[in-house]
C-alpha cells in the first residue's frame, strides 16, 4: 500500500542473507550492502534521496546515522533486540517493522505520538 504513494527503498546489510524472498511481494529498491562501512553508506544513500523527506526504519547500530539524519528515525526493536544507538537516534521507537509501516499509513497515530 505505501509504494503506491511513496517510493520505498530496503537498504541493507542482510545479515541473514534472506532479504530478497522476504520482499519479493514489495514494490521497492533493493540495495545490500557491502560488509564494511554500513552506517555511512546507509546515511550516504539517505542524503542521496533526501534526508530532510526521508523516513528511516532501523534497528542496527549501522542504522543509527540514517535514523538521526531523516526527517523521521523509527527504531524496530524485534526479537534480535535494537542497539541503543540506534533507539537514541530515532524519533519513533516500536516493537514491529509493519507497526513502523503503519504509521505511515495512518498519519495521525504519528501526530499523536511527536506531539509536544
Amino acid at each position: 500500500m505505501l509504494a503506491k504513494v511513496l517510493d520505498v527503498h530496503v537498504v541493507t546489510a542482510d545479515t541473514f542473507g534472506r532479504v530478497k524472498t522476504e520482499i519479493r511481494s514489495m514494490k521497492c529498491r533493493l540495495a545490500i550492502l557491502a560488509p564494511r562501512g554500513q552506517a555511512r553508506a546507509k546515511l550516504a544513500y539517505v542524503r542521496k534521496l533526501g534526508a530532510s523527506r526521508a523516513v528511516c526504519i532501523g534497528n542496527g547500530r549501522n542504522d543509527r546515522l540514517m535514523l538521526k539524519a531523516a526527517a523521521l528515525g523509527i527504531a524496530v526493536v524485534q526479537e534480535e533486540g535494537a542497539a541503543a544507538e540506534a533507539v537514541r537516534a530515532a524519533d519513533v521507537v516500536v516493537s514491529d517493522a509493519r507497526d513502523a509501516l503503519d504509521l505511515l499509513l495512518e498519519p495521525r497515530r504519528l501526530v499523536a505520538t511527536l506531539r509536544d
